[in-house]
């Protein structure tokens, strides 16, 4: 691994977070027992509290069998405002394999090669942080790689970077805005500006530049095993995907207070929770979306009187 990578890893591993954030993740982090706790999304871009946090949980001990991560919800009253966080745990191991593309899985060195800061534990030098800061430079690496591959023979940066966003969201089952990638490009652009040479660099991957362009040199052979490598995910993906979030409506600690919120949030409309709705989130839910609808015919009702 190249020094100016790993450098470059660890500064953006180190950004300031919110105290309430590094706080909330120190509570997960102990519940856990966690080695590490990444922070990710939007909510690290934009330094806001609302909305529902994204924390990765990276614990000790062997990688997993079966499907992963855990996915839980959490919420926590820090002094009177009520942060709410999404918390997906897994082995640290796994964790590395995936983002060294060693796994099916498309989600973690995707993900992970956009940004995130480790924040716990807190400064100085930890085991956990050197495997943390290996695995997300392995991440940037694997997508740096499969870029090189499906972009153009000549462009920009984000040309590469485009080409392999486009490509990953199609091969998942879940819907996102269409242009998706140009807004991770555009909202985290001091993040990926100079990233990608590093990482065709320290992946040995020799380019040429030309200005604003690079012209990855990647050899036919490598090219095709590659994109041979990057074909059976795409086959595979929308299907494991899919496996996985009928994995969590079933396991997801914590969902029908998830939903509750959700709902709420979106809707005007309280949802009551019960022990029932609690224990059975997904049995509960076509009466909870009738009582919903319900209630959004007559809040709207009530508007129009109000404006009558």
């Amino acid at each position: 691994m190249s020094a100016a990578l790993r450098d470059r890893v660890e500064e953006a591993l180190a950004v300031p977070v919110a105290r309430e954030v590094a706080n909330f993740a120190g509570l997960l982090a102990a519940e856990r027992s966690a080695a590490a706790m990444l922070f990710y999304g939007s909510n690290l871009r934009t330094g806001v509290l609302d909305g529902v946090l994204d924390f990765y949980a990276l614990v000790d001990g062997p990688a997993e069998t079966g499907l992963w991560p855990r996915v839980s919800y959490h919420e926590w009253t820090c002094e009177g405002r009520v942060l709410r966080a999404k918390l997906a745990t897994m082995s640290l191991a796994t964790f590395h394999a995936a983002a060294s593309g060693v796994l099916l899985d498309t989600t973690i060195w995707a993900r992970f090669s956009q940004p995130c800061a480790l924040v716990w534990p807190a400064g100085g030098e930890n085991p956990a942080r050197a495997r943390v800061t290996d695995a997300v430079c392995a991440a940037i690496r694997t997508a740096a790689r499969l870029a090189a591959a499906l972009g153009p023979a000549r462009g920009t940066q984000d040309d590469y970077w485009r080409a392999l966003f486009r490509a990953t969201y199609a091969a998942e089952f879940r819907v996102e805005k269409t242009g998706r990638e140009e807004s991770i490009l555009s909202m985290n652009a001091a993040h990926f500006a100079g990233l990608l040479p590093l990482a065709l660099a320290d992946a040995g991957l020799a380019f040429g530049t030309e200005g604003a362009c690079i012209t990855p040199q990647m050899p036919d052979t490598d090219r095709r095993q590659v994109l041979r490598w990057w074909r059976r995910r795409r086959r595979l993906g929308k299907a494991y995907n899919l496996v996985r979030l009928v994995r969590a409506s079933t396991t997801f600690d914590g969902a029908a207070r998830y939903a509750a919120w959700k709902i709420e949030r979106h809707t005007g409309v309280a949802v009551a929770l019960t022990p029932w709705r609690e224990r059975h989130p997904l049995l509960a839910a076509p009466g909870v979306l009738w009582r919903v609808w319900r209630g959004r015919r007559a809040l709207e009702a009530a508007r129009r009187d109000l404006r009558a």
